[in-house]
């Protein structure tokens, strides 16, 4: 089994009932081990949209690597995800942070999750489940990088 860390976010519809559909459909190929609290947090990148619930999942899972990504895209598109404009709104939206200690760098998924370092929307709810986990590329803790990132407009809800 492979040690993964997942982030879930939604800011369409019902975002509470987004998430944990989300998290119900993971099964049976990917096994939550414990989970985030959930979080409110004001839109990155294009901010002209509702705020987004994220939430962080520490997991288990047999799949591969671009298994997991088409897995996840399937989760998506299931719950009604759309194809809209990049940092958009979304029903659901499902990203792999990290697998295990691999670093991976493909034209469709790069581990670790290249920009995730920069947004307190996924280092707050990481940090609640993972605080001591060392980036692998970055060579610090969530809990450091953590320290670096504008945390303004992320509250737990």
């Amino acid at each position: 089994m492979t040690h993964i860390y997942l982030a879930l976010g939604s800011n369409m519809g019902d975002r509470l009932a987004n998430l944990e559909k989300a998290r119900q459909a993971l099964a049976p190929q990917v096994r939550i081990i414990m989970a985030s609290a959930i979080y409110e947090t004001t839109p990155w990148g294009y901010i002209e949209q509702a705020d987004f619930l994220n939430q962080v999942l520490e997991a288990e899972t047999e799949l591969l690597p671009l298994e997991l990504l088409n897995w996840l895209k399937d989760i998506e598109k299931r719950l009604g995800r759309e194809k809209t404009f990049r940092n958009g709104p979304r029903m659901i939206d499902l990203d792999i942070l990290f697998y295990d200690e691999l670093i991976l760098e493909m034209e469709q998924l790069q581990i670790p999750h290249a920009r995730m370092h920069e947004r307190a929307f996924v280092l707050v709810p990481l940090a609640d489940i993972a605080p001591q986990f060392v980036h692998p590329v970055l060579g610090k803790t969530i809990t450091e990088l953590l320290t670096e990132a504008d945390v303004a407009g992320v509250k737990e809800l």
